[in-house]
């Protein structure tokens, strides 16, 4: 049941991209019937296993930002306990709703940027309103106190909800690094992906210290998930872009609302 699960994961991932690794916990939810809190640790294997993929090809292709990716991963390593700790203590009814809210908003930023997606290669900011900005001599970024803030806060946020709900969030490493750099997209993207692939791996192996990850779930799911991800990858291309966007922010939508009724219902 978790290799086919991690299936549908790694499907969902390869064709949308990171922000379908959202859905992990929630197929946890339904189909196990688990909490949020134990279903996270084995929802990060996934996330953990399949960001990685796409941040080594990021490093391949040297568009990772990989001082800025280490910065914010750094920070996020240092709430992700705190989230761990508040993930075992708050009540599950409301982590669902926590959860299901999370959802909408990726669904909604999901179905804004899917037509940029499209028509639009290279998304940058004007240089002169972002705090990260580029040394021309070096071309690395200028490290400021506004560029340091700006990533120490998106990767502590980030760390906090990897391990209070086993969300990878690039939904929040994204956004930051757009307003924060004036990087093109498919740098951002593969910051992104580093960033979430080391706060996972930290929020991972925190939960197997605290006794809170199930390897006989995990280890199946991220195998399905990953085989998953191939799969999707190679049908991707053949997709329309839009369409499949904005079919996942519906997909979000819909599971949000069973999330919520499953939590009205006392299921």
């Amino acid at each position: 049941m978790s290799a086919a699960l991690g299936l549908v994961v790694g499907l969902i991932l390869g064709l949308t991209g990171a922000g379908g690794s959202i859905l992990a916990v929630p197929l946890l939810i339904f189909a196990l019937n688990w909490s949020v809190a134990r279903s996270a640790p084995v929802a990060l294997i996934a996330v953990a296993a399949s960001a990685t993929l796409g941040a080594v090809i990021g490093l391949r292709q040297r568009i990772v930002r990989y001082r800025a990716a280490v910065v914010m991963a750094a920070a996020g390593a240092i709430l992700t306990p705190a989230g761990l700790f508040l993930a075992h203590r708050v009540p599950a009814a409301p982590l669902k709703l926590l959860f299901a809210g999370v959802l909408l908003v990726v669904a909604w930023r999901m179905y804004r940027r899917a037509p940029a997606r499209i028509t639009t290669a290279d998304v940058r900011s004007p240089p002169g309103s972002v705090p990260c900005r580029i040394d021309p001599a070096t071309g690395r970024f200028a490290w400021t106190a506004p560029c340091t803030r700006a990533l120490v806060i998106a990767g502590s946020l980030t760390g906090l909800l990897s391990g209070l709900l086993g969300v990878g969030g690039g939904f929040v490493v994204v956004p930051a690094l757009q307003r924060a750099t004036a990087l093109p997209m498919n740098a951002i993207v593969a910051t992104s992906l580093a960033v979430v692939a080391l706060v996972s791996a930290s929020a991972v192996a925190m939960a197997a210290v605290a006794g809170h990850l199930e390897i006989d779930v995990a280890i199946p799911f991220a195998a399905g998930a990953l085989a998953g991800m191939a799969i999707g990858r190679t049908v991707a291309p053949r997709v329309a872009g839009l369409r499949l966007q904005q079919g996942f922010a519906a997909l979000c939508v819909l599971v949000a609302i069973g999330l919520i009724a499953k939590t009205v219902s006392g299921r």
